[in-house]
Protein backbone atom coordinates (compact mmCIF):
# COMPACT_ATOMS: atom_id res chain seq x y z
CA UNK A 1 0.00 0.00 0.00
CA UNK A 2 2.59 2.58 0.86
CA UNK A 3 4.04 2.23 -2.75
CA UNK A 4 1.13 3.83 -3.83
CA UNK A 5 1.07 6.37 -1.81
CA UNK A 6 0.36 9.61 -3.17
CA UNK A 7 3.12 12.02 -3.52
CA UNK A 8 3.66 15.97 -4.23
CA UNK A 9 4.47 17.14 -7.88
CA UNK A 10 7.35 19.34 -6.55
CA UNK A 11 8.98 21.16 -3.14
CA UNK A 12 6.88 24.29 -3.95
CA UNK A 13 3.97 22.26 -4.19
CA UNK A 14 4.36 21.07 -0.42
CA UNK A 15 5.16 24.57 0.80
CA UNK A 16 2.26 26.45 -0.63
CA UNK A 17 -0.33 23.46 0.85
CA UNK A 18 1.30 23.73 3.96
CA UNK A 19 1.35 27.58 4.16
CA UNK A 20 -2.62 27.63 2.88
CA UNK A 21 -3.24 25.71 5.67
CA UNK A 22 -0.99 28.03 8.59
CA UNK A 23 -2.15 30.65 6.39
CA UNK A 24 -6.26 31.42 7.12
CA UNK A 25 -8.74 33.36 8.61
CA UNK A 26 -7.08 33.78 12.32
CA UNK A 27 -4.29 35.58 10.52
CA UNK A 28 -6.30 38.52 9.01
CA UNK A 29 -8.99 38.36 11.91
CA UNK A 30 -6.88 37.27 14.70
CA UNK A 31 -3.48 38.17 14.75
CA UNK A 32 -3.89 41.89 14.87
CA UNK A 33 -5.77 42.32 17.87
CA UNK A 34 -3.72 40.57 19.61
CA UNK A 35 -1.19 42.26 18.73
CA UNK A 36 -2.36 45.32 19.55
CA UNK A 37 -3.76 44.45 23.16
CA UNK A 38 -0.35 42.28 24.08
CA UNK A 39 2.04 45.64 23.10
CA UNK A 40 2.14 46.57 19.85
CA UNK A 41 5.51 46.25 18.53
CA UNK A 42 6.45 45.31 21.96
CA UNK A 43 4.50 42.26 21.17
CA UNK A 44 6.62 41.19 18.11
CA UNK A 45 10.22 40.20 20.37
CA UNK A 46 7.69 37.65 22.26
CA UNK A 47 6.18 36.33 19.18
CA UNK A 48 9.42 35.87 17.22
CA UNK A 49 10.88 33.81 20.73
CA UNK A 50 7.83 32.06 20.32
CA UNK A 51 8.30 31.23 16.59
CA UNK A 52 11.75 30.05 17.25
CA UNK A 53 11.11 28.05 20.21
CA UNK A 54 7.67 26.43 19.79
CA UNK A 55 6.29 26.95 16.28
CA UNK A 56 9.02 26.23 14.11
CA UNK A 57 10.39 23.28 16.25
CA UNK A 58 7.17 22.07 16.44
CA UNK A 59 6.73 22.28 12.61
CA UNK A 60 9.72 20.48 12.53
CA UNK A 61 8.56 17.53 14.68
CA UNK A 62 5.37 17.56 12.94
CA UNK A 63 7.06 17.02 9.17
CA UNK A 64 9.69 14.52 10.48
CA UNK A 65 6.89 12.25 11.98
CA UNK A 66 4.53 12.68 8.68
CA UNK A 67 7.98 11.97 6.44
CA UNK A 68 9.63 9.01 8.77
CA UNK A 69 6.29 7.27 8.86
CA UNK A 70 4.64 8.10 5.89
CA UNK A 71 1.29 7.52 7.23
CA UNK A 72 -2.10 9.92 8.21
CA UNK A 73 -1.38 10.78 11.58
CA UNK A 74 -3.34 7.79 13.65
CA UNK A 75 -1.00 5.64 11.43
CA UNK A 76 2.30 7.32 12.44
CA UNK A 77 1.76 7.52 15.61
CA UNK A 78 0.75 3.71 15.39
CA UNK A 79 3.96 3.16 13.65
CA UNK A 80 6.61 5.02 16.04
CA UNK A 81 4.38 3.40 19.11
CA UNK A 82 1.21 1.03 18.80
CA UNK A 83 -0.03 2.35 22.45
CA UNK A 84 0.46 6.20 20.68
CA UNK A 85 -2.41 5.94 18.15
CA UNK A 86 -5.35 7.10 20.25
CA UNK A 87 -3.21 10.51 19.91
CA UNK A 88 -3.46 10.67 16.03
CA UNK A 89 -7.45 10.07 15.88
CA UNK A 90 -7.86 12.41 18.60
CA UNK A 91 -6.00 14.78 16.27
CA UNK A 92 -8.22 13.27 13.48
CA UNK A 93 -11.24 14.02 15.46
CA UNK A 94 -9.88 17.65 16.18
CA UNK A 95 -9.93 18.30 13.25
CA UNK A 96 -13.22 16.85 11.72
CA UNK A 97 -15.22 19.37 14.10
CA UNK A 98 -12.99 22.13 13.46
CA UNK A 99 -13.88 21.26 9.37
CA UNK A 100 -17.71 21.43 10.61
CA UNK A 101 -17.73 25.02 11.47
CA UNK A 102 -14.86 26.39 9.99
CA UNK A 103 -16.78 25.61 6.43
CA UNK A 104 -19.48 27.79 7.45
CA UNK A 105 -17.27 30.60 7.80
CA UNK A 106 -15.72 30.29 4.49
CA UNK A 107 -19.81 30.31 3.68
CA UNK A 108 -20.40 33.88 4.93
CA UNK A 109 -17.60 35.05 3.51
CA UNK A 110 -18.47 33.58 -0.02
CA UNK A 111 -21.75 35.69 0.77
CA UNK A 112 -20.40 39.01 1.53
CA UNK A 113 -18.11 38.48 -1.57
CA UNK A 114 -21.27 38.27 -3.23
CA UNK A 115 -23.13 41.28 -0.98
CA UNK A 116 -20.09 43.67 -1.68
CA UNK A 117 -21.26 43.94 -5.04
CA UNK A 118 -24.18 46.32 -4.07
CA UNK A 119 -23.18 46.94 0.00
CA UNK A 120 -26.09 45.05 0.66
CA UNK A 121 -25.08 44.84 3.89
CA UNK A 122 -26.80 48.31 4.21
CA UNK A 123 -25.58 51.57 6.60
CA UNK A 124 -25.48 49.15 9.96
CA UNK A 125 -23.58 46.27 8.87
CA UNK A 126 -23.53 44.90 12.51
CA UNK A 127 -27.20 45.01 13.03
CA UNK A 128 -27.61 43.35 9.17
CA UNK A 129 -25.38 40.69 10.19
CA UNK A 130 -26.78 39.53 13.08
CA UNK A 131 -30.62 40.36 12.25
CA UNK A 132 -31.17 39.81 8.99
CA UNK A 133 -28.08 37.61 7.54
CA UNK A 134 -27.56 35.11 10.39
CA UNK A 135 -30.52 35.95 12.00
CA UNK A 136 -29.21 34.94 15.56
CA UNK A 137 -31.94 32.99 17.77
CA UNK A 138 -31.14 31.85 21.48
CA UNK A 139 -28.62 29.65 23.14
CA UNK A 140 -29.35 26.40 22.28
CA UNK A 141 -32.39 26.46 19.57
CA UNK A 142 -31.83 25.61 16.39
CA UNK A 143 -34.45 27.46 14.75
CA UNK A 144 -34.47 26.47 10.98
CA UNK A 145 -32.19 27.14 8.14
CA UNK A 146 -31.26 30.33 7.41
CA UNK A 147 -31.54 29.86 3.44
CA UNK A 148 -28.56 32.25 2.10
CA UNK A 149 -26.15 30.55 4.45
CA UNK A 150 -27.20 26.93 3.52
CA UNK A 151 -27.06 27.60 -0.58
CA UNK A 152 -23.35 28.69 0.45
CA UNK A 153 -22.43 26.46 2.60
CA UNK A 154 -23.28 23.92 -0.23
CA UNK A 155 -20.82 25.40 -2.45
CA UNK A 156 -18.29 25.49 -0.43
CA UNK A 157 -18.43 21.28 0.29
CA UNK A 158 -19.23 21.06 -3.59
CA UNK A 159 -15.69 22.43 -4.21
CA UNK A 160 -13.70 21.33 -0.63
CA UNK A 161 -14.60 17.84 -1.57
CA UNK A 162 -14.31 18.21 -5.40
CA UNK A 163 -9.95 18.96 -5.04
CA UNK A 164 -10.13 16.02 -2.66
CA UNK A 165 -11.26 13.91 -4.92
CA UNK A 166 -8.90 15.23 -7.18
CA UNK A 167 -6.34 13.83 -5.21
CA UNK A 168 -3.15 15.63 -3.36
CA UNK A 169 -0.95 16.48 -6.77
CA UNK A 170 -3.56 17.02 -9.13
CA UNK A 171 -6.39 18.45 -6.71
CA UNK A 172 -4.75 19.62 -3.34
CA UNK A 173 -1.21 20.89 -5.30
CA UNK A 174 -2.95 22.30 -8.28
CA UNK A 175 -5.10 24.49 -6.16
CA UNK A 176 -3.19 25.71 -3.49
CA UNK A 177 -0.46 27.04 -5.78
CA UNK A 178 -3.83 29.05 -7.80
CA UNK A 179 -4.88 30.01 -4.47
CA UNK A 180 -1.80 31.05 -2.27
CA UNK A 181 -0.41 33.58 -4.88
CA UNK A 182 -4.16 35.34 -5.69
CA UNK A 183 -4.73 35.27 -1.93
CA UNK A 184 -1.37 37.41 -1.78
CA UNK A 185 -1.98 39.47 -4.84
CA UNK A 186 -5.37 40.26 -3.84
CA UNK A 187 -4.64 41.04 0.33
CA UNK A 188 -1.85 43.32 -1.11
CA UNK A 189 -3.78 45.18 -3.34
CA UNK A 190 -6.18 45.70 0.44
CA UNK A 191 -3.44 46.89 2.52
CA UNK A 192 -2.22 49.28 -0.55
CA UNK A 193 -5.52 50.80 -0.39
CA UNK A 194 -5.96 50.50 3.09
CA UNK A 195 -2.51 52.61 4.20
CA UNK A 196 -3.65 55.50 1.63
CA UNK A 197 -6.66 56.56 3.81
CA UNK A 198 -6.87 59.41 5.68
CA UNK A 199 -6.15 58.16 9.21
CA UNK A 200 -3.85 55.17 8.23
CA UNK A 201 -0.91 56.39 9.73
CA UNK A 202 -2.69 57.17 12.85
CA UNK A 203 -4.00 53.24 12.82
CA UNK A 204 -0.41 52.07 12.23
CA UNK A 205 1.16 53.84 14.90
CA UNK A 206 -1.28 52.47 17.27
CA UNK A 207 -0.54 49.28 15.99
CA UNK A 208 3.40 49.25 16.29
CA UNK A 209 3.58 51.62 18.76
CA UNK A 210 5.65 49.63 21.31
CA UNK A 211 4.53 49.39 24.84
CA UNK A 212 7.91 47.70 26.24
CA UNK A 213 6.27 47.31 29.91
CA UNK A 214 4.09 44.51 28.49
CA UNK A 215 7.28 42.77 28.39
CA UNK A 216 7.01 41.62 32.27
CA UNK A 217 3.67 40.94 32.10
CA UNK A 218 3.57 36.84 31.74
CA UNK A 219 0.04 36.77 29.92
CA UNK A 220 1.70 38.44 26.70
CA UNK A 221 4.05 35.84 26.37
CA UNK A 222 1.31 33.13 26.87
CA UNK A 223 -0.86 35.00 24.19
CA UNK A 224 2.26 34.87 21.85
CA UNK A 225 2.48 31.33 21.89
CA UNK A 226 -1.00 30.81 21.59
CA UNK A 227 -1.04 32.92 18.54
CA UNK A 228 1.77 30.77 16.63
CA UNK A 229 0.37 27.81 18.03
CA UNK A 230 -2.94 28.07 16.92
CA UNK A 231 -1.73 29.67 13.39
CA UNK A 232 0.27 27.20 12.29
CA UNK A 233 -2.04 24.73 12.14
CA UNK A 234 0.15 22.36 14.84
CA UNK A 235 -1.37 19.76 17.05
CA UNK A 236 -4.25 18.81 14.77
CA UNK A 237 -2.83 15.66 12.25
CA UNK A 238 -2.86 18.60 9.20
CA UNK A 239 1.24 18.98 8.90
CA UNK A 240 1.79 15.53 9.84
CA UNK A 241 -0.29 14.49 7.06
CA UNK A 242 0.68 16.81 4.54
CA UNK A 243 4.61 15.89 5.45
CA UNK A 244 3.63 12.47 4.78
CA UNK A 245 3.18 13.16 1.30
CA UNK A 246 6.33 14.45 0.75
CA UNK A 247 9.43 11.96 -1.38
CA UNK A 248 12.41 10.81 0.64
CA UNK A 249 14.60 13.20 -0.12
CA UNK A 250 12.99 16.33 1.52
CA UNK A 251 14.90 19.18 2.90
CA UNK A 252 12.21 19.25 6.18
CA UNK A 253 13.56 21.80 8.63
CA UNK A 254 14.02 24.21 5.71
CA UNK A 255 10.33 23.40 4.96
CA UNK A 256 9.59 24.37 8.25
CA UNK A 257 11.49 27.94 8.33
CA UNK A 258 10.09 28.83 5.01
CA UNK A 259 6.49 27.48 6.55
CA UNK A 260 6.75 29.17 9.81
CA UNK A 261 8.35 32.46 8.38
CA UNK A 262 6.06 32.98 5.71
CA UNK A 263 2.64 32.71 8.05
CA UNK A 264 4.77 35.26 10.07
CA UNK A 265 5.36 37.36 6.80
CA UNK A 266 1.50 37.56 5.84
CA UNK A 267 0.41 37.91 9.74
CA UNK A 268 2.07 41.05 9.55
CA UNK A 269 0.75 41.74 6.04
CA UNK A 270 -2.66 41.39 8.08
CA UNK A 271 -1.62 44.20 10.71
CA UNK A 272 -1.10 46.77 8.17
CA UNK A 273 -3.98 45.90 6.24
CA UNK A 274 -6.68 46.10 9.30
CA UNK A 275 -5.13 49.02 11.39
CA UNK A 276 -4.56 51.33 8.40
CA UNK A 277 -8.48 50.59 7.70
CA UNK A 278 -9.23 50.90 11.33
CA UNK A 279 -7.08 54.10 11.62
CA UNK A 280 -9.07 55.69 8.66
CA UNK A 281 -12.77 54.50 10.54
CA UNK A 282 -11.81 55.99 13.81
CA UNK A 283 -10.64 59.04 11.77
CA UNK A 284 -14.12 59.37 10.24
CA UNK A 285 -16.20 58.73 13.11
CA UNK A 286 -13.75 61.46 15.14
CA UNK A 287 -12.84 58.93 17.80
CA UNK A 288 -9.32 57.12 19.27
CA UNK A 289 -8.21 53.99 16.97
CA UNK A 290 -8.63 51.72 20.65
CA UNK A 291 -12.45 52.73 20.16
CA UNK A 292 -12.65 50.88 17.27
CA UNK A 293 -10.55 47.93 17.55
CA UNK A 294 -11.80 44.23 17.47
CA UNK A 295 -11.50 40.82 16.04
CA UNK A 296 -12.82 37.80 15.00
CA UNK A 297 -16.22 37.73 13.28
CA UNK A 298 -17.62 41.19 14.39
CA UNK A 299 -14.12 42.39 12.95
CA UNK A 300 -14.70 40.74 9.33
CA UNK A 301 -18.29 40.98 8.93
CA UNK A 302 -19.75 43.81 10.63
CA UNK A 303 -16.44 46.69 11.11
CA UNK A 304 -15.05 46.19 7.65
CA UNK A 305 -18.31 46.16 6.02
CA UNK A 306 -18.76 49.53 8.15
CA UNK A 307 -14.94 50.38 7.31
CA UNK A 308 -16.19 49.85 3.46
CA UNK A 309 -18.84 51.88 3.35
CA UNK A 310 -16.94 55.16 4.24
CA UNK A 311 -14.91 54.48 1.35
CA UNK A 312 -14.60 57.87 -0.56
CA UNK A 313 -14.72 55.37 -3.67
CA UNK A 314 -14.38 52.36 -5.40
CA UNK A 315 -16.09 51.03 -2.42
CA UNK A 316 -17.43 47.60 -4.20
CA UNK A 317 -14.29 46.57 -5.74
CA UNK A 318 -12.37 46.93 -1.96
CA UNK A 319 -15.33 45.23 -0.34
CA UNK A 320 -14.66 41.81 -2.96
CA UNK A 321 -10.98 42.14 -2.77
CA UNK A 322 -11.15 41.58 1.30
CA UNK A 323 -14.24 39.22 1.39
CA UNK A 324 -12.41 36.81 -1.36
CA UNK A 325 -9.11 37.12 0.43
CA UNK A 326 -10.70 35.69 3.07
CA UNK A 327 -12.36 32.99 1.27
CA UNK A 328 -9.14 32.02 -0.40
CA UNK A 329 -7.15 31.92 2.84
CA UNK A 330 -10.17 29.54 4.65
CA UNK A 331 -10.55 27.43 1.52
CA UNK A 332 -6.60 26.20 1.39
CA UNK A 333 -7.19 25.82 5.49
CA UNK A 334 -10.51 23.74 4.98
CA UNK A 335 -8.47 21.73 2.43
CA UNK A 336 -5.88 20.95 4.65
CA UNK A 337 -8.29 20.27 7.79
CA UNK A 338 -10.61 17.81 6.08
CA UNK A 339 -7.45 16.28 4.31
CA UNK A 340 -6.30 14.48 7.94
CA UNK A 341 -9.84 12.52 8.84
CA UNK A 342 -10.27 11.35 5.02
CA UNK A 343 -6.55 10.09 4.57
CA UNK A 344 -6.79 8.39 8.45
CA UNK A 345 -10.21 6.43 7.08
CA UNK A 346 -9.17 5.55 4.13
CA UNK A 347 -6.05 3.87 5.41
CA UNK A 348 -7.57 2.42 8.42
CA UNK A 349 -10.45 0.54 6.27
CA UNK A 350 -8.28 0.24 3.33
CA UNK A 351 -11.33 1.88 0.79
CA UNK A 352 -10.49 4.41 -1.92
CA UNK A 353 -9.96 7.99 -2.02
CA UNK A 354 -12.72 8.65 -3.61
CA UNK A 355 -15.04 6.29 -0.93
CA UNK A 356 -13.06 7.93 2.06
CA UNK A 357 -13.59 11.48 0.65
CA UNK A 358 -17.33 10.48 0.56
CA UNK A 359 -17.76 8.71 4.33
CA UNK A 360 -15.19 11.52 6.06
CA UNK A 361 -16.10 14.55 4.02
CA UNK A 362 -20.04 13.88 3.90
CA UNK A 363 -20.02 12.98 7.48
CA UNK A 364 -18.55 16.76 7.99
CA UNK A 365 -20.84 18.55 5.64
CA UNK A 366 -23.90 17.01 7.25
CA UNK A 367 -22.76 18.09 10.77
CA UNK A 368 -21.77 21.37 9.49
CA UNK A 369 -25.73 22.02 8.53
CA UNK A 370 -26.28 22.72 12.62
CA UNK A 371 -24.46 26.20 11.79
CA UNK A 372 -26.87 26.98 8.78
CA UNK A 373 -29.05 27.45 11.52
CA UNK A 374 -30.45 30.57 13.46
CA UNK A 375 -28.75 29.32 15.99
CA UNK A 376 -25.19 28.71 14.09
CA UNK A 377 -23.57 31.54 16.02
CA UNK A 378 -24.18 30.40 19.33
CA UNK A 379 -23.18 26.80 18.68
CA UNK A 380 -20.22 28.09 16.50
CA UNK A 381 -18.86 30.25 19.54
CA UNK A 382 -18.91 27.46 21.94
CA UNK A 383 -17.29 24.58 19.86
CA UNK A 384 -14.79 26.74 18.96
CA UNK A 385 -13.48 28.24 21.94
CA UNK A 386 -13.33 24.62 23.66
CA UNK A 387 -11.67 22.53 20.70
CA UNK A 388 -9.72 25.46 20.20
CA UNK A 389 -8.59 25.42 24.18
CA UNK A 390 -9.39 22.05 24.94
CA UNK A 391 -8.52 20.35 21.71
CA UNK A 392 -5.85 21.52 19.77
CA UNK A 393 -3.74 23.17 22.67
CA UNK A 394 -4.39 20.14 24.95
CA UNK A 395 -3.16 17.36 22.07
CA UNK A 396 -0.24 19.40 21.42
CA UNK A 397 0.63 19.45 25.07
CA UNK A 398 0.25 15.56 25.08
CA UNK A 399 1.74 14.98 21.45
CA UNK A 400 5.14 16.55 23.00
CA UNK A 401 4.92 14.90 26.22
CA UNK A 402 4.55 11.71 25.05
CA UNK A 403 7.13 12.09 21.74
CA UNK A 404 9.75 13.52 24.08
CA UNK A 405 9.01 12.03 27.58
CA UNK A 406 7.10 9.07 27.67
CA UNK A 407 8.56 7.50 24.49
CA UNK A 408 11.79 9.28 24.16
CA UNK A 409 11.80 9.43 20.50
CA UNK A 410 13.45 13.18 19.92
CA UNK A 411 16.68 11.56 18.98
CA UNK A 412 15.69 9.10 16.51
CA UNK A 413 13.53 11.95 14.75
CA UNK A 414 15.90 14.57 15.15
CA UNK A 415 18.55 11.68 13.62
CA UNK A 416 16.28 11.45 10.04
CA UNK A 417 15.47 15.39 9.83
CA UNK A 418 19.43 15.43 9.99
CA UNK A 419 20.04 13.21 7.45
CA UNK A 420 17.60 14.92 4.97
CA UNK A 421 18.29 18.43 5.73
CA UNK A 422 20.75 21.07 5.11
CA UNK A 423 19.86 22.74 8.41
CA UNK A 424 21.33 20.19 11.28
CA UNK A 425 19.40 20.22 14.36
CA UNK A 426 21.22 20.67 17.25
CA UNK A 427 20.44 21.05 21.20
CA UNK A 428 18.33 23.97 20.80
CA UNK A 429 15.26 21.82 19.26
CA UNK A 430 15.49 19.11 21.94
CA UNK A 431 15.49 21.38 24.77
CA UNK A 432 12.83 23.56 22.72
CA UNK A 433 10.38 20.36 22.75
CA UNK A 434 11.27 18.74 25.74
CA UNK A 435 11.17 21.84 28.14
CA UNK A 436 10.27 25.40 27.06
CA UNK A 437 7.29 24.03 24.78
CA UNK A 438 5.89 21.38 27.21
CA UNK A 439 5.92 24.15 30.38
CA UNK A 440 4.31 26.97 28.31
CA UNK A 441 1.37 24.77 26.88
CA UNK A 442 0.77 23.02 30.23
CA UNK A 443 1.12 26.82 31.99
CA UNK A 444 -1.60 27.90 29.31
CA UNK A 445 -3.71 24.22 29.63
CA UNK A 446 -3.95 24.99 33.66
CA UNK A 447 -4.96 28.86 33.13
CA UNK A 448 -7.84 27.67 30.75
CA UNK A 449 -9.18 24.83 32.87
CA UNK A 450 -9.02 28.07 36.33
CA UNK A 451 -10.57 30.29 34.10
CA UNK A 452 -13.92 28.34 32.35
CA UNK A 453 -13.95 26.94 36.22
CA UNK A 454 -14.02 29.97 38.22
CA UNK A 455 -16.10 32.07 35.46
CA UNK A 456 -18.15 30.00 32.33
CA UNK A 457 -17.46 31.27 29.00
CA UNK A 458 -19.55 33.88 27.27
CA UNK A 459 -22.92 34.67 28.68
CA UNK A 460 -24.24 31.11 28.15
CA UNK A 461 -26.36 29.27 30.37
CA UNK A 462 -24.12 26.16 31.95
CA UNK A 463 -25.78 23.68 30.46
CA UNK A 464 -25.37 24.63 26.57
CA UNK A 465 -21.89 25.21 27.76
CA UNK A 466 -21.60 21.38 28.72
CA UNK A 467 -23.61 20.22 26.07
CA UNK A 468 -21.35 21.72 23.09
CA UNK A 469 -18.53 22.78 24.73
CA UNK A 470 -17.25 20.18 27.44
CA UNK A 471 -19.00 17.55 25.93
CA UNK A 472 -16.94 17.72 22.71
CA UNK A 473 -14.01 18.53 24.07
CA UNK A 474 -14.17 15.64 26.19
CA UNK A 475 -15.43 13.47 23.26
CA UNK A 476 -13.02 13.94 20.65
CA UNK A 477 -10.51 12.18 23.27
CA UNK A 478 -13.16 9.51 23.78
CA UNK A 479 -13.72 8.74 20.16
CA UNK A 480 -9.37 8.61 19.84
CA UNK A 481 -9.53 5.66 21.97
CA UNK A 482 -12.70 3.89 20.46
CA UNK A 483 -10.88 4.16 16.69
CA UNK A 484 -7.65 3.01 18.32
CA UNK A 485 -9.61 0.01 18.91
CA UNK A 486 -12.30 -0.46 15.97
CA UNK A 487 -9.90 -2.45 13.93
CA UNK A 488 -6.68 -3.32 14.36
CA UNK A 489 -3.99 -2.28 11.91
CA UNK A 490 -2.70 -5.39 9.00
CA UNK A 491 0.62 -6.04 10.75
CA UNK A 492 2.40 -5.53 7.21
CA UNK A 493 0.71 -2.04 7.41
CA UNK A 494 2.24 -1.28 10.58
CA UNK A 495 5.76 -2.63 9.19
CA UNK A 496 6.38 -0.77 6.01
CA UNK A 497 6.98 2.80 7.11
CA UNK A 498 9.83 4.11 6.02
CA UNK A 499 13.19 3.25 8.00
CA UNK A 500 16.35 5.54 9.16
CA UNK A 501 18.09 3.06 6.21
CA UNK A 502 15.86 3.79 3.41
CA UNK A 503 16.40 7.45 3.65
CA UNK A 504 20.30 8.25 2.01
Amino acid sequence: MDQQRPMWGSRAGFIFAAVGSAIGLGNIWRFPAVAYENGGGAFFLPYLFALLTAGIPLLILEFTIGHKYRGSSPLSFARMNKKMEWLGWWQVAISFIIATYYSVIIAWALSYSVFSFNLSWGDDPKTFLLTDYLQVGEAGAFGGFVPQILISLVIVWVVVLGVLIAGVKKGIEKVTKIMIPLLVVLFLMVVIRAITLDGAVEGLNAFFKPDWAKLTDGKVWIAAYGQIFFSLSIGFAIMITYSSYLPKKSDITNNAFITGFSNSAFELLAGFGVFSALGFMAAQQGVPVQEVVNSGVILAFAVFPQIINEFPFFNELFGFLFFASLLLAGFTSLISIVETFIAGVQEKFNVSRTASVLIGGGAASLISLIYATRGGLNFLDVVDYFINNFGVALAGLVEVVLVAWVFKQLDPLKKHADEVSDIQLGAWWKICLSVITPVVLGYMMFDNLRQNFTAPYGDYPQNFINSYGWTVAIGVILVGFVFMYVKPWKKELLHSSTSDKEVS
